[in-house]
């Protein structure tokens, strides 16, 4: 229920015997609510709901929000509203506020750090997770001018995959997002229900299911084949006359495709969402991404086709789950009446004759799909790509002058390998009139004066290029790459504005009968888990969807070690290569399957922990981009008293990984010395954790202690090779016996967590014989997942559980 106080100005302005407005009076579940309501008061405005603390922060935006951030939209502070609020659509009477009130968008927010510091701060950054907004957002307090009483704030779309240049949203969606219905029908009065049917609304964009670059063809009768265009992935949505055209981003680029929106109107499709890939074509009747750039800049939509291969709502109705060749049946059928310029993708048999017949027409390559697949969002291996020759997304960094009259030579291009952007050469060919024309444009904003590059070339490359922001992606067909990662042969196809600068990595052809990537299972353990934006990537080549569904994969071997434990979580909203914060206090937006528990931390201060109870809080922590999972040494029902000890081996870089393994080994004999069974954990870094289990019979002071006392023992036997300290200056050459994983506030991270690492790396249980077997901390991946959830290396873990550290040791070691 909200707190009175907080609506005190609220129902002071209103009567609520004579407004259809809610009181606030009622209780309402907390949440994360968001909403935007289109408001014709005295001036036509959009109001931002958000709720925090039980009530809905509410800000006035006068202009309504924008996806460009070029757009800093003045949002004036209000009065907080009720939660229920988030949900009104009437017509206020007159009096405070008189008028027509739609509601716009509405979803959910996720705050980025602590939303109340923020709010101090005068800079509340979060997610929004709406049916028409998304993305990263910003508010924004502005400093007042003198005798200036109300606060102004600036609503800011941040720099993101959801950035839209181009369109206005506001212009696009006209109708309620709840009711369907436009100002004037609110204004009116008129009943949802009184709407025609075919107007009840185009289905919403669904996050496409992406093809796995592999080497070769696969064989089978599993497999079908189609056509791989070279265009811009696209979904149709369409109810009768409400047609929308999206990108495979979600943008609403139905004014740029109006041509092949006039003609899906024509079909009078009841509720379809298809899925397809916008062309322009060449003389020959091949797709040409050149042409189709071209086109889409004279703003001639009209000589765009779409080529359609999937149909994912049909009459209202989602069909995902149905088999491949069941929806492109239905599909068929749809668009049977349909002419130019709407075309139904048909499949072939003989992947490898196909591929060869469409390289010599000069097609990029072919697409395998798996006949009886349901469509899953993200990329997986239901859907494979072969291609013809070689080209891919490269983001252009700079670009060498011209001795010819020309506004450039070669431009000099780069992708993201590791979180750095590096060099990948420079291609001087493929530019036309139009070409230099348009990229002379798009550069007159973009000039820098040093280079984006981790290593910039080398000689005179280096030196007398014109660097740029990189934020362009350019498509490029080349011959190959040389051996220090440069493009060979290259030739610029035209710009893309569908994919962010940010996602584009060097693709790498895995072997089509490669082990799968995590499994997205059907009928999934954490079914009433919902993940938002799956197909955002986390790592390169790995999206939030692979994410959820690795840990709803080993959710069942983490569980046992993650339960009913105060967590810290990593999260990493815009994936490794992003800002990243630790969360270990119930303050921000998280799912309710991670629930909350007041305990007190090391210090006797109360503070609001989080923890996981099951499957669906595991799984759900992917929600919120959490790519690691840190638990402390004590369940919840017993904070003071820790079940394990945790040694962490922490090598220095100079430090091989075998003399790593050499240590845990020790470290083994050790405690088997001192009467405790061990375990060995890879930590999907750099080091080892060994960890011994305990039954709860002593407290932080004495396992602390008993830790601290063995390492200090290692450290003095072998200070060549050991330190027990955490300054940097001693760890050279050295390993590092991180004791302090064990106090009262401290965590490690969780066996089967992914790591915030290159490559998704997993913390990984291994038996004592495996971990002579391997060379590097690292060894399981998220492409394990079948492996990882199979095996059970600490499966004799729990036999330990009630050993204790005798009196003897502790004696021995001077803890008593």
């Amino acid at each position: 229920m909200a707190r009175p106080a907080a609506l005190d100005a609220y129902r002071a302005k209103r009567r609520f015997d004579a407004t259809p407005e809610p009181s606030g009076d009622g209780d309402a579940e907390a949440g994360w609510r968001y909403a935007i309501q289109k408001h014709d008061a005295t001036r036509l405005h959009y109001d931002l709901r958000l709720e925090l603390d039980g009530v809905l922060l509410s800000w006035a935006v006068t202009r309504g929000p924008s996806r460009n951030p070029a757009d800093k939209r003045l949002a004036v502070r209000t009065e907080d509203h009720p939660v229920d609020y988030a949900a009104f659509e009437g017509v206020i009477p007159e009096g405070y506020g008189a008028g027509t009130v739609m509601l716009w968008d509405r979803g959910s927010w996720e705050p980025i750090g602590d939303p109340r510091e923020g709010l101090s701060a005068g800079k509340l950054a979060f997610h929004l997770h709406g049916e028409r907004l998304v993305g990263r957002w910003a508010l924004v307090r502005m400093k007042p001018r003198k005798g200036e009483s109300r606060e102004n704030w600036l609503l800011i779309k941040e720099k993101d995959d959801e950035v839209s240049v181009r369109g206005d949203v506001l212009k696009t969606h006209t109708k309620s997002v709840s009711s369907g219905r436009t100002m004037r029908q609110i204004e009116k009065g008129a009943s949802p229900a009184e709407r025609p049917a075919t107007a009840s609304g185009a289905p919403a964009f669904v996050e496409p299911m992406l093809a796995t670059l592999v080497e070769d063809v696969p064989q089978g009768a599993e497999w079908l084949f189609e056509v791989k265009f070279d265009g811009y992935r696209a979904q149709l949505a369409a109810a009768g006359e409400e047609v929308r055209i999206f990108t495979r981003n979600g943008l609403d680029w139905t004014d740029r495709f109006a041509g092949l929106a006039e003609a899906a109107r024509k079909l009078k499709l009841d509720g379809c969402l298809i899925d397809g890939e916008i062309v322009a074509l060449d003389d020959r009747g091949v797709s040409d991404f050149g042409a189709l750039q071209n086109a889409l800049d004279a703003g001639r939509s009209r000589q765009l086709k779409l080529f359609a291969f999937d149909l994912l709502v049909d009459a209202g109705q989602d069909i995902r789950k149905l088999p491949l060749v069941e929806r492109k049946a239905r599909l068929r059928r749809r668009l049977s009446f349909s002419k130019a310029p709407i075309y139904y993708t048909d499949d072939f048999e003989d992947g490898a004759a196909g591929l060869k017949t469409l390289a010599e027409a000069g097609y990029e390559g072919v697409v395998a799909k798996l006949r009886d697949a349901p469509y899953r969002s993200g990329r997986g291996r239901g859907w494979l790509k072969v291609k013809a020759g070689h080209r891919q997304e490269f983001v252009i960094v700079g670009a060498s002058p011209s001795d010819k009259d020309r506004p450039f030579a070669s431009l000099l291009l780069g992708l993201r390998e590791e979180g750095k952007l590096r060099y990948a050469g420079r291609i001087g060919s493929g530019f036309g009139e139009a070409e230099f024309k348009a990229l002379t444009a798009a550069f007159r904003s973009r000039w820098r004066d040093e280079p984006p590059l981790a290593e910039p070339p080398p000689g005179a490359i280096g030196r007398k290029a014109r660097w740029l922001k990189p934020d362009l992606v350019a498509e490029v067909a080349f011959a190959g790459f040389t051996r220090d990662g440069q493009v060979r042969h290259g030739r610029f196809l035209g710009l893309r504005e569908d994919k962010p600068a940010k996602s584009v990595r060097r693709e790498r052809a895995a072997a089509a009968s490669a082990a799968p990537s995590p499994k997205r299972s059907e009928t999934p353990a954490a079914p009433s888990v919902r993940i938002t934006h799956p197909e955002r990537e986390l790592y390169p080549g790995v999206t939030k969807a692979d994410v959820a569904a690795y840990l709803d994969a080993v959710a069942g071997r983490m569980l046992p070690f993650a339960r009913d434990r105060a967590l810290s979580l990593v999260r990493c909203p815009e994936g490794i290569d992003g800002e990243r914060f630790f969360q270990k206090h119930g303050h921000s937006g998280l799912p309710k399957e991670v629930r909350r528990k007041m305990i007190e931390d090391g210090k006797g201060e109360p503070f609001e922990a989080l923890y996981v109870e099951d499957a669906e809080g595991i799984v759900s922590t992917a929600q919120v981009s959490a790519l690691e999972i840190h638990v402390n040494g004590a369940r919840l029902d017993r904070p003071d008293r820790p079940d394990r000890v945790v040694f962490d081996l922490d090598p220095d870089e100079t430090v091989k990984f075998p003399a790593v393994k050499d240590a845990a080994f020790e470290l083994r004999d050790a405690l088997e010395a001192l009467g405790l069974t061990s375990f060995a954990l890879l930590t999907g870094g750099k080091g080892v954790h060994v960890v011994a289990p305990l039954g709860r019979r002593l407290g932080w002071d004495v396992v602390g202690g008993f830790a601290k006392a063995l390492a200090a023992r290692f450290a003095e036997a072998d200070p060549k090779r050991f330190v027990d300290t955490m300054t940097k200056a001693k760890r050279r050459g050295k390993i590092f016996i991180d004791h302090f994983r064990n106090g009262r506030a401290a965590s490690a991270i969780a066996p089967y967590s992914l790591r915030a690492r290159p490559g998704a790396p997993v913390a990984a249980p291994v038996t004592w014989g495996d971990l002579r077997n391997v060379d590097c901390a690292d060894a399981w991946q998220i492409g394990d997942v079948d492996a990882l959830s199979r095996a059970n290396p600490w499966r004799d873990y729990h036999r330990a559980k009630n050993q204790t550290i005798a009196t003897a040791a502790l004696k021995a070691l001077e803890v008593y």
